[in-house]
C-alpha cells in the first residue's frame, strides 16, 4: 500500500547498485522454490483504486467478474490481491486476524472459494511491523500464526510490508534508522509461510531497502526494489532508471517488482502509459493493475492486454532486458530515462526504443544489440504490428513514447 504518510526520499534508501549491466550476481541460482512466480505474477491490486475504501469482498469480486468479462484471465491475469485495511484494527481475544465484518460479512474462505471457482487466485496484504501502514495489525510475533491462518482460507498471494518495524528512533510508520536489517523479518514471514501447509506467492514490499535485490530471490517471489510509485511520470522515470542497473538479478522465481501499474489514473499521457507498461513487462516486473476495470478506455484495455508484450514479460527464459549504449550514444545517466533497451528472449531478443524528452527519431543497428550482433533479423513492433526486417530497426516516436521490438535471426536457406 501508500500512504499519505510514507514520504520516503530516494537518500533514506542505501544502495549498491552493480557498475555495468554485465555484472552477475553471485547467488542468482539461489531461488526461493516454492513452485510459485516461475513468471511474474499477473493480476490486480485493491490499493490505488480506492485505498481502504477498496478493500471489500464486493470489489474483489467485481475486478474478478471483470477479469472474466473483459477477456483478461484469458491473457494471463490471474492474481485478485486486497490491499491494506481488510482487516479490523486489533486481533481478538486469541491473537488471529479478523476480517472487518462490514467488508467481508461472510468471511476471507468464503471469498477465496468462489474467486477460485472463477479460475483466479486471491492475494491479501500484510506487514512485518507492529501495523500495517493504515494502522491494522502487523505481523511481528504472530507469523507462523498468521500463515497457518492465511492457508487455512486458501490464500494464494501475500504482500508483506514494511512499516511499524524495529527502528532506533522509536515506532514509526516510516523509520529512517532502521534498527536491524529487513532481511532479518522478511525470512521469519517466508519460513512461516513455507511451513504453513500452501504454497503462497511471497511478495516483499520493503521500498528497495537493504539492497533487497541482492537476497530476495532467496526470500520471496517477488521483491520491490525502490520507493511507491506514486502515479506521476517522474515516478515511472526514476524506478525504470533503477531498475536497469539491477536487471541481472530478475530470474525464474524471483523477479524485481517496479511497483504497481498507474494506468487509468488519469495522470499520465497515452504515450506515457505506453511506456510504462513497455518498460514493466521488458522488465520482467509483475504486472499488476490498480484502478477500477470496469472503467477502462477500449485503448487502455487493449494496451493491458496486449499478448505480445504479455508474452515477453511472461517468457519462460526469465532475463529483464536492461539498457545498453550503441555506438556514439551517450551513457545512461543516474535518474534519467535512457532511450536504449534489450533483453534476451528464450526464441530471441526484446529491444525497447524510448523517447524520453521531446519527439524524435530513434535507431539502432542490431550488431550493437547485446545477443543479437551481426546479421539480418526480422523484427514485429508489439504495439502497431508493423513487421519487417533488415540490419537495423528505427522508430518515429512522439514525446514520452515507446516501441517495443521482438528481433529474431532469419533462418538460412
Amino acid at each position: 500500500m501508500r500512504s499519505g504518510l510514507l514520504v520516503l526520499a530516494a537518500a533514506d534508501i542505501v544502495r549498491s547498485l552493480p557498475q555495468t549491466v554485465s555484472e552477475k550476481p553471485d547467488n542468482l541460482d539461489r531461488r526461493l522454490m516454492n513452485g510459485l512466480g516461475k513468471t511474474p505474477a499477473l493480476g490486480w491490486n485493491s490499493w490505488n483504486q480506492g485505498g481502504c475504501e477498496a478493500a471489500t469482498a464486493v470489489v474483489a469480486l467485481n475486478t474478478a467478474s471483470a477479469f472474466i468479462n473483459l477477456g483478461l484471465r484469458d491473457v494471463g491475469y490471474t492474481y485478485i490481491n486486497i490491499d491494506d485495511c481488510w482487516s479490523t484494527t486489533s486481533r481478538n481475544s486469541s491473537g488471529y486476524l479478523v476480517p472487518d465484518p462490514n467488508k467481508f460479512p461472510q468471511g476471507i474462505k468464503a471469498l477465496t472459494d468462489q474467486i477460485h471457482s472463477m479460475g483466479l487466485k486471491f492475494g491479501l496484504y500484510g506487514d512485518a511491523g507492529t501495523m500495517t501502514c493504515a494502522g491494522h495489525p502487523g505481523s511481528q510475533g504472530y507469523e507462523v500464526q498468521d500463515a497457518k491462518l492465511l492457508a487455512s482460507w486458501g490464500v494464494d498471494y501475500w504482500k508483506h510490508d514494511n512499516c511499524y518495524t524495529p527502528c532506533n528512533a522509536g515506532l514509526q510508520q516510516t523509520c529512517t534508522n532502521p534498527a536491524g536489517s529487513s532481511q532479518t523479518w522478511y525470512i521469519k514471514m517466508r519460513d512461516a509461510l513455507l511451513s504453513s501447509g500452501r504454497p503462497i506467492f511471497y511478495s516483499l514490499c520493503n521500498w528497495g531497502r537493504d539492497n533487497v535485490w541482492t537476497w530476495g530471490a532467496d526470500v520471496g517471489n517477488s521483491w520491490r526494489m525502490s520507493i511507491d510509485n506514486w502515479g506521476n511520470w517522474a515516478d515511472v522515470v526514476r524506478i525504470a532508471s533503477e531498475a536497469a542497473p539491477i536487471a541481472s538479478y530478475s530470474a525464474a522465481y524471483g523477479f524485481n517488482d517496479l511497483d504497481m501499474m498507474i494506468i487509468g489514473n488519469g495522470r499520465l499521457t497515452t504515450a506515457e502509459e505506453r511506456t510504462h507498461f513497455g518498460i514493466w513487462a521488458i522488465s520482467k516486473s509483475p504486472i499488476i493493475m490498480g484502478t477500477d476495470l470496469t472503467k477502462l478506455t477500449t485503448e487502455r484495455l487493449n494496451l493491458i492486454k496486449n499478448r505480445a508484450l504479455l508474452a515477453i514479460n511472461q517468457d519462460s527464459l526469465g532475463k529483464a532486458a536492461t539498457t545498453f549504449r550503441p555506438s556514439g550514444a551517450a551513457s545512461p545517466v543516474s535518474g534519467q530515462l535512457y532511450p536504449y533497451w534489450a533483453g534476451p528472449l528464450s526464441d530471441g531478443v526484446v529491444v525497447g526504443l524510448v523517447a524520453p524528452d521531446g519527439a524524435q527519431t530513434l535507431s539502432v543497428n542490431f550488431a550493437d544489440v547485446p545477443g543479437l550482433g551481426a546479421g539480418t533479423f526480422a523484427w514485429t513492433e508489439l504495439y502497431s504490428g508493423h513487421t519487417g526486417s533488415g540490419i537495423s530497426v528505427s522508430a518515429n516516436l512522439n514525446a514520452h513514447d515507446m516501441a517495443v521490438f521482438k528481433v529474431v535471426r532469419i533462418a538460412s536457406g
